[in-house]
């Protein structure tokens, strides 16, 4: 290795743990090719999670419910393809582990070794704790996430602010504790007040990593076709949009459209 060449350290679960205990903000993005990874790895950030929201993003449906094992899996390695410092956590697929702890744990073992993932991500609280340890017995990292669970948007009916309720912010802190306790090494919370996001914040030990859920939680996660702006029909109050891609990415389609028509491209430089 050249002396000018600094080596990159792969952030691992550990990593994560060390910047919660010296107040070091844990960034987090989503990506689900290999172009989009190794951009956003390349830019230094944390974590990449592979998100089941590639439902959405890359193929057009309503819900998060339909993307299958197998998509995950490819789109997993195409983003582990691209990285070299971010831990990339995978989310498992609605119906890939819900209410059967077996059929979690062959579910993490394949997207751990036909993706080389580095950790595994469901939804839930008390109800997946069984899912959660035997995934750990195998030696899989896991992340846990509470608050709105998009798998589970037909059970709440609505995409609104979850536990604004006394009883339901009782529950979620006790399924973090939970999630905890069972071994999970990081939680993501989406779309809770924010004071609740910082009690929890405060009284756990493991990163809590929050989207819509405030500034005090140890980390941030969103979108990155979001965070980028080449997706202008979402528009939550947690979204920062950092750039406006979809308008550039449009001005210069149809500028190649007008100088392809006019025969202006390719000119006598861009012709062998």
């Amino acid at each position: 290795m050249s002396a000018n060449t600094k080596e990159i350290k792969r952030v691992t679960t550990n990593t994560l743990q060390e910047m919660k205990r010296k107040k070091q903000k844990i960034s987090m993005l989503t990506a689900y090719d290999f172009t989009m990874a190794k951009i956003i790895d390349g830019a230094g950030t944390d974590i990449i999670l592979v998100g089941d929201s590639a439902s959405n993003v890359m193929a057009g449906h309503e819900t998060t419910l339909p993307i299958t094992l197998d998509q995950m899996i490819y789109h997993a390695a195409s983003v582990i393809r691209a990285t070299n410092r971010s831990l990339v956590v995978v989310d498992l697929p609605f119906g890939s582990y819900q209410g059967n702890s077996k059929e979690a744990l062959n579910s993490s073992i394949r997207i751990m070794k036909e993706a080389g993932a580095h950790s595994v991500k469901l939804e839930g609280g008390k109800e997946i704790v069984d899912s959660i340890e035997r995934i750990l017995s195998a030696g899989i990292p896991v992340m846990g996430h509470l608050g709105l669970t998009p798998q589970s948007i037909y059970k709440f009916g609505t995409y609104n602010v979850r536990a604004k309720e006394q009883l339901e912010a009782k529950k979620l802190l006790e399924d973090a504790l939970a999630l905890q306790a069972a071994g999970v090494f990081a939680i993501v919370l989406e779309k809770i007040p924010a004071a609740l996001g910082k009690e929890i914040a405060k009284k756990l030990k493991i990163p809590i990593i929050g989207i819509g859920a405030g500034r005090h939680v140890d980390g941030q996660v969103l979108v990155s076709h979001d965070m980028f702006g080449m997706n202008n029909e979402f528009s939550p109050r947690f979204l920062r949009r950092y750039l406006n891609l979809h308008d550039l990415m449009s001005k210069a389609t149809k500028n190649y459209i007008k100088d392809v028509q006019s025969g202006d491209f390719p000119n006598e430089k861009e012709q062998y």
